[in-house]
């Protein structure tokens, strides 16, 4: 035998075999030698010409336990996949010899039973006496034929019996049905319907018409009461709500647990996930002209839709959309003007302020079921002349009558008061051209009017609030000064699309323009402290409200830019577009209160919402065994830090 280990083999006297041939192969043989034809022929090794080399070299042999016989490509039928697969393991087991036995060891227990049951049978068998001294001495040692001392032992496995399952339902009841339509069967189902709407047409005809909006309100009560579908509305919407939340699910997974793990790699880059996608089918061709989320209802945001091409004015449209349901809005409130502006009332959440292309402001009421304000200016009492490009809610005054502000093309800053059933004006301020006259009637000379595009309120100086003019400038006013403004600055070359107020900072705000830029400003120096440019005209910027050095700006070209000062200060830390279309330019943009998610219009009607990515919202790093300061005063301090590097060069010169 040859062991199956790599073991070097030496051989000390070595014999060689070879083997002769015929003679019909033409082999020469010697005399003696025909015995030895197709035998072997065995030669000493010192009869061998062999050199000491070759007597050293060493022959190394593996032995494998594989079989080179075995097949390699047996397949068998596999009933799970309906289909030929091939076998992985084959088996390498070859038998060379069988033989069946039943050889027992001497020494065992069954062999000495065996021989004691055999001394048994031959002491009963009568031959000899069992007492007898002779037949004990003439008793030789039985001797066993086999002398082989191994043993055979063998053992079988009991194979489990097979058994099959199987279960059959009951068949679910079936009942045939089947109908002929005739002619007039058709005709009579066609009677039926006419005759209900016409019993509908003499119930609306037999209300009483007192006022205009009265008579609508009872009218659509009418049509409401006669449609079924009303008495389930609630449920209704709640199904819905379900259903698109099952619908759309992957969505409300991203939007509750999704953090992109890619951020850890970016260092300070940071991306926009996609997420709803708000369009209603009525307001295709109108344009997103503003955007507010609802302070008390997190989840919900009113959007006003109208035009900026003014050659293009017409229909306007005021919607409420949900996170919960992106398929179809809230509430739709159809209007004759293009809306332009809107807010909706921080504590008072049914309100909602609307400023219109035409120069009218009014107020929403969303409890009440009619779709026409509750309160609307009109030119008698003193509505503006031009577009009315911003409205903002605040405080009540001392009568605790609710009011908001407005700004116009006319260059007026009004506020309005809800006083009973109709809206009271007052000017707080008219935006005046510096030195700039025009002469009106006998000569008199009159100041040209600025026109006013956006303000903002301070989050804590009540009276202390900021205008942004289509002539690129910024007013500092108050509501105590009417006829003259705290401050101007010359901030832009071209209009002021928005400028608002930092949330946690109370000297900073931020401003952008057509002209391609955004700017930071100290409203105590008159020059900005940052300039961003973008690239492309700015629609809108927004603060976010968890970070005092976190803003997004959107622009035409369709990107949305994402900066953090106190990560980078001279780029923006995210740029991504966000629409298919390349032409689709983008209008507002607006952070969620509490959830890491902004919402972008554009000019074709859609509102995307997006999540940011953890580097968006990036905050410092808790070491152990401390715990990092939370709070307002925190991100007060960070911008504040900013501001310092940017006042230590003009301190250190004065």
């Amino acid at each position: 035998s040859t062991s199956a280990t790599n073991e070097e083999v030496h051989s000390e006297p070595c014999i060689h075999m070879i083997t002769s041939l015929d003679e019909e192969d033409g082999t020469e043989m010697g005399e003696g030698d025909e015995w030895m034809q197709g035998k072997t022929l065995i030669k000493p090794l010192d009869q061998l010409d062999l050199t000491e080399a070759e007597l050293k070299e060493e022959f190394t042999r593996i032995l494998t336990a594989n079989n080179p016989h075995a097949p390699q490509n047996i397949v068998r039928y596999s009933f799970k996949e309906r289909s030929y697969k091939p076998i992985s393991s084959v088996d390498q087991l070859a038998v060379h010899f069988v033989l069946e036995g039943n050889l027992l060891h001497q020494d065992s227990d069954e062999a000495r039973r065996q021989r004691a049951k055999q001394e048994k049978a031959t002491e009963g068998g009568g031959e000899e006496r069992a007492d007898s001294v002779e037949s004990k001495a003439g008793k030789k040692e039985q001797k066993i034929t086999n002398q082989f001392n191994f043993s055979e032992r063998a053992s079988q496995t009991l194979n489990n019996p097979l058994r099959e399952r199987g279960c059959q339902t009951e068949p679910p009841p079936r009942a045939n049905f089947s109908a002929t339509a005739n002619q007039w069967e058709i005709y009579d189902v066609y009677l039926e319907v006419l005759q209900k709407q016409e019993k509908n047409k003499e119930k609306a005809k037999a209300v009483p018409k007192k006022d205009d909006d009265k008579g609508k309100k009872k009218m659509m009560l009418v049509e409401t009461q006669s449609d079924d579908i009303t008495k389930v509305a609630k449920v209704a919407k709640i199904i819905e709500r379900m259903v698109n939340q099952n619908t759309f699910d992957d969505i409300a997974q991203d939007f509750k647990y999704f953090e992109d793990a890619s951020d850890e790699y970016r260092e300070q880059e940071g991306t926009l996930l996609p997420l709803w996608k708000f369009q209603y089918d009525k307001a295709k061709r109108l344009s997103v002209t503003a955007l507010c989320w609802n302070e008390s209802y997190k989840d919900l945001f009113a959007v006003g839709l109208g035009s900026y091409d003014f050659t293009k004015q017409g229909r306007g449209m005021l919607v409420f959309y949900s996170l919960k349901n992106s398929t179809f809005p809230e509430y739709i409130y159809p209007t004759t003007s293009g809306i332009l502006c809107l807010d909706i009332h921080k504590h008072l959440p049914y309100l909602v302020a609307v400023g219109f292309y035409d120069g009218c402001v009014a107020v929403y009421n969303l409890k009440e079921e009619t779709l026409q304000p509750i309160y609307k200016s009109t030119a008698k009492s003193g509505k503006h002349t031009d577009p009315v490009w911003q409205v903002k809610w605040q405080k009540d005054d001392m009568d605790n009558n609710h009011n908001f502000f407005s700004v116009s093309s006319d260059g007026r800053v009004v506020s309005w008061t809800l006083v009973k059933n109709e809206l009271v004006f007052t000017d707080i301020i008219k935006l005046s051209l510096a030195g700039a006259v025009s002469e009106g009637p006998e000569g008199v000379q009159l100041p040209i009017m600025a026109c006013g595009t956006s303000f903002d309120f301070h989050k804590q100086i009540d009276y202390l609030f900021l205008v942004g003019t289509e002539e690129g400038k910024i007013h500092k006013c108050s509501k105590a000064y009417s006829s003259q403004f705290l401050e101007t600055y010359n901030a832009h070359n071209m209009a002021v699309d928005a400028v608002k107020w930092n949330h946690f900072h109370t000297k900073v705000f931020i401003s952008c323009s057509s002209d391609w830029t955004v700017k930071i400003w100290d409203h105590t120096i008159k020059t900005p402290m940052f300039t961003f440019d973008l690239n492309a005209s700015v629609g809108d910027v927004a603060w976010s409200p968890y970070s005092s050095t976190v803003f997004a700006a959107v622009t035409t070209d369709g990107k949305v830019h994402t900066f953090d000062l106190s990560i980078n200060k001279y780029e923006a830390i995210c740029q991504q577009p966000v629409v298919a279309k390349k032409k689709t330019k983008l209008t507002h943009i607006e952070f969620n209160p509490v959830y890491p998610i902004i919402i972008v219009g554009d000019d074709r009607g859609y509102v995307t919402s997006l999540k940011l990515s953890p580097n968006l919202r990036k905050k410092p790093k808790e070491k152990k065994g401390q715990e990092l300061p939370k709070g307002p005063e925190v991100e007060i301090a960070k911008m504040e830090k900013l501001l310092s590097l940017l006042r230590e060069p003009e301190n250190s010169n004065a």
